[in-house]
């Protein structure tokens, strides 16, 4: 038979209560149990006396038989003194939406910088192309003076032929 130390919900609705008890883990949650080891009631401030009432001599020898707690039970536990904090798995099935999401948001933010940066050298490249259009600018009205000033002789088309004859 397999022991757990786990929370049975009483109360009314949307006001929970919770005893604790040692219970076969085949047993439903609120079903029965073999002892009630405390209380646990979530609805009065945390450092009300009556939050956590604890059987400590019993909750050691359901521990020292075998009994598992549930992690929200060897949380209270834990603050209460009697067992070790359990440890936070790195990563539930719950997390990993929120790691790919994470994952994602770290793409969107590398792909965001690396547009900004090609932004901001095309725009470097568009002020040495405009430096380098005026620098040119200023050495072409001398060349276009010069041509205008000498008229360029030109071949006469058909229809100029045509008014000479």
């Amino acid at each position: 038979m397999s022991l757990k130390i786990r929370l049975a919900r009483g109360g009314a609705k949307k006001r929970p209560y919770y005893r604790i008890v040692a219970a076969d883990s085949r047993s439903p949650r609120d079903g029965r149990y073999i002892e009630r080891l405390g209380t646990y009631n979530p609805m009065v401030a945390k450092d009300h006396p009556e939050r956590v009432t604890l059987k400590e001599e019993r909750i050691k020898y359901w521990l020292g038989v075998g009994a598992k707690p549930s992690d929200r039970v060897a949380r209270l536990f834990a603050a209460a003194g009697i067992g070790e904090k359990p440890a936070i798995p790195e990563q539930t099935k719950k997390d990993k939406p929120r790691a790919k999401t994470l994952e994602r948001m770290k793409e969107a933010e590398e792909a965001k910088k690396a547009a900004e940066e090609a932004a901001a050298a095309e725009k470097a490249a568009a002020e040495e192309a405009a430096a380098a259009e005026k620098a040119a600018a200023e050495e072409a009205p001398a060349e276009e003076a010069a041509a205008a000033e000498s008229p360029a002789e030109e071949a006469p088309t058909e229809e100029e032929e045509k008014k000479e004859d």
